[in-house]
This record gives C-alpha cells, structure tokens and sequence, in this order.
C-alpha cells in the first residue's frame, strides 16, 4: 500500500483529499504547512507527495527542491489554484510530476496519482533489472580459472571504468559479446544503453541507416524520420560485432565519430553530438584485412587502443569441466534432467576434443546430452557422434585423467586437476613457481588449490 503525504494550509481540502485516497485504498498522512511536510519528509518514507504550491512561509517550490534533491523515488504532484498555472508549468520544469488544479474533483486526483504510482513501479522495476543486467554481465561471471582468462578479467579490471575504445578480438563462440557485456556493466556508463549492432548481419545499404539514423525522405521507404544507433547509445556503449566486415565507405564515417563524437543522419543536414564509448570485435585478421586495403589503418589504430585477444577452447582446456559444469545445471533447470556427472572415458573425450567451435560448440553439445541422455552419468556412447569420433588430442602441458569406475563429476574434476597438479611439481622437482608456470597460472593461484586438494607439506617445498 503505497503512503502518501499531503500538503496543504485549507484544512478542508486535505481532508477531502484524504478521504478519496483512503478509499482507494492508499495511507495518507497530512501536513498544514510546507515546514511541518518537509520535517515529515525528514522522518518518514513516503511514495508521492501533494502539496499545494501558494503557502505561507515555505511554498510548494520549496516543498519540491526538497523532494527533488534529496528524495529521489518519491514524485511530488503540485496542487495549485487557476490563477498560480503558470507557477505549475514551472514546477513540471524543475521536476514535478504533474499538476492538479483546483478545486479538485474525485476523477481527476485518482487519474493522476495512479499515473504517479504506475511511474515509480515502473522506474523501481527498472532500476532492479538494470542491477540483475550488472550482476549477470559482470566478468565475475564468465566460466574460466585458467591463466588467460585470468589476464583477461585483471585487464577488464583495469579498463572497465575508462572510456578508452576496445577491440575485441577471437575466433567466433569464445565470448567476445560476454567481454564487452562486462566492461559496459563493470563500467560507470552502465545505467545508460549498451547497443549492440552487427556489422555482419546487416546489409551495407542499410548499415549506414541503422548506425546513424536518416531523415524522412533520405532514400526509398524512408517514408520518416528515425533515429540510428549512435543516438540511442548516448551516454552509453556502442559493441560493434563483427567490426571487420564494415565497408570501407562506413569506415570513415564511423572514424569521424571516434575522433569528433559527431555525425549526421542519413539525408540530414544538422550535425548530432554523441558520447559513446565504442567497444569493437572481430574474428577476422585486421591486419591482413589492413594489406589488403579493406579495412583503414587509422581507424584499426582508434578501434585497438586496448587489445583483448580471447583464448580458443583449444588453449583453454582447463576450463571445460568448468563450463561443462554449468552448462549441465543451466540446462538440467529447464529439461528437469537427473545428470550429476561424466564417466571417465567420456570426460576423456570432452577434454581431448578439439572444439573448433569454442565455448558456443560445447554449449550446443551439453544441451543435446540433458536432451538426449536419461542416465545419471553420461557415458561415452552418449556422446555426439563427432565427438566420438573425433582424434582425441590433448595440448602440451596438459594430461587426460585416467580415473577407473564411474565417478561424480566434481569427484572427475578434483581428480583430473590433482594429476596435472602432481606432474607440474615432478617436473619443477617440487618448486612451486616452477610448477606453477609450467600449469601457466600464478604462485598464489597454484598454492589455493594445493590446500584444497589437501597436499601434505611434504609433497613439495
């Protein structure tokens, strides 16, 4: 039940205000001057204040700066005689909701105030998705303990809350979209837009027209005006996928807005301003794209102030039981499935698989196995086909677990890390940092799961 604070010096007019509230059921609470409602203010929560704008002493003006600067979720709706509208017009301006003249009627107070309560859900609702979006998008996370992925989220770290541009590169399914999902949510930009835009996936013809928007007019169909990405990004973040497969022609319009933070639209003459960091990705070599004069050397060196090369699957092998593990419970919630882990001879395979697909191949590969697979462990002929086909290959440093019997998964996981563990520290003659390089991961990182795989002091110095 929303609470409500009227404000007003006419005894008889709060009441009737209260009265019509009440009976829709909202607590009203009432102050007869506009020094008495701000101490209210001070002390209580309230969702929405009335007050009358003509009062002695402190006005409704005073009432609303009050609200304004110090109350942020609350709306204040101004209540003012015919003579003082264009005190309200004024009050719109410096923040009121809305206005209601006097004398009021029924009708019009509960239109108004349930716009007023509708509007705050609505803001409240939106704060709390804009935090849901930050926590599910912050780089905390992305599945990956391994060394590269570790440098990655030390340099996001390091970046996120800067408006340097980024370009993001990778083979496609690595997560280059997660990337820049975390720099924008990790960022001080994040309650303002992050536009994502595929220069891939959309026509060079109508590219232009989505980046910067066109006049009505501009071209055929352009039967109005419309507003292209780069305004909708103000403020924000622009993630421009697939960046390398921009025509040369946008290239130097795109450039244009990297160093002045201005364009124009399609068939327009009025020059636009925009604050927008860029964060770009690609799958494709832009160096080579650069000799062979497809893709500008200036704006690669606008777009590569910061470099984030995301690992293949291949050269991350020791995040697959990660990802496999979270995968299994992202899709078990859904398909009510009863997995609780891999064989070894399965988990073998997973591992020595070679992935060119990366993360978005093993993804598909999870779902298809809680689709198809009505065991608790999956076993290898539950496997897709290609991956029981497939050449198992394990890259250097790495080794497959050769576990015997059936095993729960954290069991396989513990036991796969422990042996890698176990071969780094004979290969070092038990020195850590030895060790801990040869697993490409930090002294420290090495030493934390030492201590939960229970390793005696005895094992290494």
């Amino acid at each position: 039940m929303e609470k409500i604070l009227i404000i007003d010096d006419n005894l008889v007019e709060a009441e009737l205000i209260a009265n019509i509230l009440q009976e829709k059921g909202y607590e009203s609470v009432f102050a007869p001057d506009g020094a008495s409602g701000i101490k209210e203010l001070e002390t209580n929560h309230f969702d929405l204040v009335l007050t009358d704008l003509m009062m002695p002493g402190v006005d409704g003006m005073a009432v609303l700066n009050h609200v304004v600067s110090k109350l942020t979720k609350t709306k204040c709706i101004i209540l003012t005689g015919h003579a003082t509208i264009k005190g309200s017009v004024e009050a719109i301006k410096q923040g009121a909701f809305d206005y209601i003249t006097k004398p009021i009627t029924s009708a019009e107070l509960l239109v108004v105030v349930e716009k007023a309560v509708k509007f705050k859900s609505l803001e409240e609702e939106n704060i709390r998705l804009k935090k849901q979006l930050k926590k599910r998008y912050s780089y905390t996370n992305i599945i990956g303990s391994s060394k590269a992925m570790e440098n990655i989220f030390s340099l996001i770290d390091k970046i996120a809350d800067t408006d340097i541009s980024v370009l993001i590169q990778g083979p496609s399914g690595t997560g280059k979209e997660l990337i820049a999902r975390a720099i924008h949510y990790d960022s001080y930009r994040s309650e303002k837009p992050l536009v994502v835009i595929n220069c891939g996936a959309i026509p060079e013809a109508l590219l232009e027209s989505e980046l910067f928007g066109h006049e009505k007019g501009a071209f055929t169909g352009a039967y109005k005006s419309r507003i292209g990405r780069f305004e909708m990004a103000n403020g924000g973040t622009m993630f421009l996928d697939e960046i390398g497969e921009m025509s040369p022609a946008l290239q130097v319009k795109l450039l244009r807005v990297l160093q002045d933070q201005r364009f124009e639209r399609v068939g327009g003459t009025k020059t636009i301003h925009t604050d927008v960091r860029i964060l770009a990705a690609t799958n494709k070599n832009l160096s080579a794209a650069i000799n062979n004069n497809t893709f500008r050397e200036d704006l690669y060196y606008r777009l590569n102030v910061i470099s984030i090369k995301v690992p293949t699957l291949k050269q991350r092998k020791t995040d697959i039981p990660l990802l496999i593990n979270y995968f299994l419970k992202k899709f078990q919630k859904k398909e009510n499935n009863i997995i609780t882990g891999f064989d070894p001879v399965s988990m073998d395979a997973m591992l020595g698989y070679s992935w060119p697909g990366n993360v978005r191949e093993l993804e598909n590969a999870i779902k298809r196995i809680v689709v198809l697979c009505d065991k608790q462990v999956v076993e290898f002929e539950d496997l897709p086909e290609y991956i029981q086909q497939a050449e198992v290959s394990f890259p250097k440093g790495d080794t497959a677990p050769a576990l015997d019997g059936v095993v729960s998964f954290d069991t396989a996981v513990q036991d796969y890390e422990r042996r890698l563990i176990m071969e780094a520290l004979e290969k070092s003659d038990g020195i850590k940092a030895k060790a801990a390089k040869l697993l490409n991961i930090k002294r420290t990182t090495l030493v934390e799961k030492m201590k939960k795989q229970n390793f005696s002091n005895s094992v290494c110095a």
